[in-house]
């Protein structure tokens, strides 16, 4: 089944589940995780966002659906099925139900009108493509992919290829290039213009390089698509506590608080990419601090 749904606005928002059944221990996935701090403040820590026996946090991967009335928009495609991922196991050879949880919601892939990609991870392109007679299509062959630019040039350019980005290549070669060739790739700059109409990228960059929030107006209310700025809902209170993925945690940090900003000054509902629960929530300010609230 599909996740839950949401208004906003003119639209409606539905959560496509992928794979959820990646978990971490909290200390694993938040360095900084300090339980006594976490025992004093329990609202910090939502229902389903934490299992306080195990001690894990749950990483679910999911893209989210928009409908418009007249566009068929995803955010992220999740990790996709049957790519070859030996360095991350969570993501390897995957055989998930994505597409028939698209269906169940009346969405076959040529209705989908627009990708849109905070960044190019592994677990945010892989439904880019499915296999098809061993050659790597677009699973969406009607929509366009808008991507930033810096981010692409980033993780096709060799020179940049290390132990840690190792799977975002790979992620490259068979969910991102086979669009490009395709000629349904929009790579665009980062600079406050709608990529369409709507839809603003932000950039939140540290976690990747040229990460991206997408800021959406419809209808007199905003939301936020917070791509990996944040993987746990603590992070709203303690934005100083990086995800082990980020890849340059002072820049992590500096982004994080402004999405919170954002998110805040802007009453977004904030659609996140791997929070336990529902997923969703808004940003309200606790005098220098900020506190989350789930939504849904």
């Amino acid at each position: 089944m599909a996740g839950p749904t949401f208004t906003v606005g003119n639209a409606t928002v539905t959560r496509i589940d992928d794979f959820d059944q990646a978990k971490l221990p909290a200390q694993g996935l938040l360095p900084d995780w300090d339980a006594n701090w976490i025992g004093d403040h329990p609202d910090a820590v939502p229902s389903g966002t934490f299992d306080a026996d195990e001690g894990t946090v749950p990483l679910p991967v999911h893209s989210w659906l928009i409908r418009d009335g007249v566009r068929t928009i995803l955010v992220d495609t999740g990790a996709g099925n049957a790519k070859v991922r030996p360095y991350s196991p969570w993501f390897d050879r995957l055989d998930t139900s994505f597409l028939s949880r698209l269906a169940e919601q009346g969405v076959a892939p040529e209705d989908v009108t627009h990708v849109l990609l905070t960044h190019l991870h592994v677990d945010h392109v892989g439904w880019n493509t499915r296999l098809q007679d061993g050659v790597w299509v677009p699973t969406f062959p009607r929509a366009r992919h808008v991507l930033v630019a810096d981010e692409l040039a980033y993780f096709t350019d060799f020179a940049n290829l290390d132990e840690r980005s190792r799977t975002s290549f790979a992620a490259q070669q068979d969910s991102v290039l086979p669009i490009v060739a395709a000629g349904l790739a929009d790579p665009i700059a980062i600079g406050g213009l709608e990529a369409i109409p709507g839809f603003t990228f932000h950039a939140l960059p540290g976690h990747s390089p040229h990460h991206a929030g997408i800021l959406w107006k419809s209808g007199g209310a905003i939301a936020l698509f917070s791509g990996d700025v944040m993987h746990h809902p603590v992070q709203v209170s303690r934005p100083e506590w990086n995800s082990r993925f980020d890849a340059d945690p002072a820049t992590a940090r500096t982004s994080r608080r402004q999405a919170l900003e954002l998110a805040a000054d802007t009453n977004a509902i904030v659609f996140t990419a791997h929070f336990g629960g529902t997923s969703a929530g808004r940003v309200s300010r606790d005098g220098p601090s900020f506190c989350w609230t789930t939504e849904g």
